[in-house]
């Protein structure tokens, strides 16, 4: 009985983690849309380029998830983290697809397929 409750709070803990761990994932391509966004506007000095709004938000959010993730690689399977940390590529793409209306061609559809289906066999 004891023995099924505690296996039942790691697993828990586990699932618990790992959405946190994604949500961060999520969070960081966001930055990187952001920086995107800001490298393609023209602006007048270089120091204008580093010291906007989209660029500071997006370090900033940046340097959030790293510490959080700091936070949860103490509490997780080592071996769970790479394969959880290959969907910031799927959320890039799919969120340059939304926000910033580029297309995505038949290989790359096949790609974030590949990597979906990937995560899925290693996370079982």
């Amino acid at each position: 009985m004891f023995l099924g409750l505690y296996w039942w709070c790691i697993v828990i803990n586990y699932a618990l983690y790992s959405g946190i761990f994604i949500v961060m994932v999520f969070v960081a391509a966001c930055s990187q849309i952001l920086l995107k966004q800001s490298a393609m506007v023209l602006r007048e000095t270089k120091l204008a380029e580093y010291l906007n709004h989209k660029v500071i938000l997006a370090y900033g959010m940046f340097g959030i998830t790293v510490m959080v993730n700091m936070i949860l690689l103490r509490f997780m399977p080592i071996s769970l983290v790479p394969i959880l940390e290959t969907l910031g590529i799927v959320f890039v793409a799919l969120l340059s697809w939304f926000i910033m209306k580029e297309k995505l061609n038949k290989k790359q559809m096949i790609g974030i397929a590949i990597i979906i289906c990937g995560i899925i066999v290693f996370s079982i």
